[in-house]
């Protein structure tokens, strides 16, 4: 990672040139921002090398086109808690270490595409590129018998945020799929480490079906560029996303997060099979409770409250 102030300077880079849309003199750039004109061209040379198309004339800079890559300086006044990596094993692992590591709270660990994505129970996560795959270190001042409700934070928030910036009808099946027109559009899995009664961190790692092509791996998954017919930005749905949510994590969103989260799935009133480890569970969902857990509506009229598992329509 480069220090802060480096990160900070080519975002500020960044932003004047799509500002002005048009030629920016070096000599403007180096009195907005304080540095020479030799350490702008070093920026305007490495961000380049990253992708950007920058065009050089006798006047100055033009931005042409910026690559939909997720780097920190993408998102102003978060660059420091950003960590992007072209290629991972897993950005939960990297996540687990930071967490363990006293990282601030809401950093976010960003790959542009997973070697061993790890979705619920041990299944692999296909992670391919164009998809965005990232897990997000939250420390809340909560106990952990509520920290499922961040889970169900999170999948309400990315519900949200995909109807809002592209019309879609996105709902979500138990525990915290994503799914639009009956396919899997996204996931989320998540770790959580307390110590006495209070939680130490819970990260949660969300994988969304963007640009790529999920089909191959899984016949029942769809991307938002497939719904859509669109490419869509990775940056401004990360933006997005991370923004909202951020909104409802602290303790007061969390105690009306599973009222407001009903209102987006469509497990409820539905025939389902629930898989876990230990056993297979058949019955009526009949409701969720205050944190998270399934209410069951058995044959012979009795209930059962499930923590976890795969839900099965």
């Amino acid at each position: 990672m480069q220090k802060d102030n480096s990160l900070s300077m080519k975002g500020r880079i960044l932003s004047i040139l799509k500002e002005k849309n048009s030629i920016v003199s070096g000599e403007k750039l180096s009195s907005e921002l304080g540095i020479s004109r030799v350490s702008i061209w070093k920026h305007i040379h490495k961000l380049r090398e990253f992708g950007y198309d920058i065009e050089t004339t006798p006047n100055g800079y033009k931005l042409v086109n910026s690559p939909d890559v997720l780097f920190p300086w993408e998102f102003p006044g978060r660059e420091s808690k950003i960590l992007y990596f072209p290629e991972l094993t897993s950005t939960m692992d990297v996540a687990r270490d930071l967490a363990r590591d006293k990282c601030p709270d809401f950093t976010v660990v960003i790959a542009g595409r997973q070697t061993k994505g790890r979705g619920r129970l041990k299944r692999v996560w296909h992670s391919s590129e164009g998809g965005l795959y990232f897990t997000v270190i939250i420390r809340p001042q909560i106990p952990p018998v509520f920290s499922s409700r961040v889970n169900f934070a999170a999948s309400l928030t990315l519900v949200r945020t995909l109807r809002k910036l592209y019309g879609v009808e996105a709902m979500v099946k138990w525990p915290n799929d994503i799914m639009v027109n009956g396919k899997k559009v996204a996931g989320m899995l998540s770790e959580m480490e307390a110590e006495a009664d209070i939680v130490t961190f819970i990260n949660v790692g969300i994988g969304i079906n963007v640009n790529n092509d999920p089909t191959h791996e899984e016949f029942e998954a769809i991307s938002l560029k497939k719904i859509t017919g669109n490419q869509i930005s990775r940056k401004k749905l990360l933006k997005e996303f991370l923004n909202e949510f951020e909104n409802k994590v602290d303790v007061e969103s969390l105690e009306k997060v599973i009222p407001e989260w009903k209102h987006y799935t469509m497990t409820l009133g539905r025939h389902v099979k629930i898989v876990t480890n230990q056993e297979v569970s058949v019955g009526l969902a009949d409701d969720v409770d205050e944190n998270g857990a399934l209410v069951l509506k058995l044959k012979n009229g009795s209930t059962k409250k499930i923590i976890h598992g795969d839900c099965f329509h």
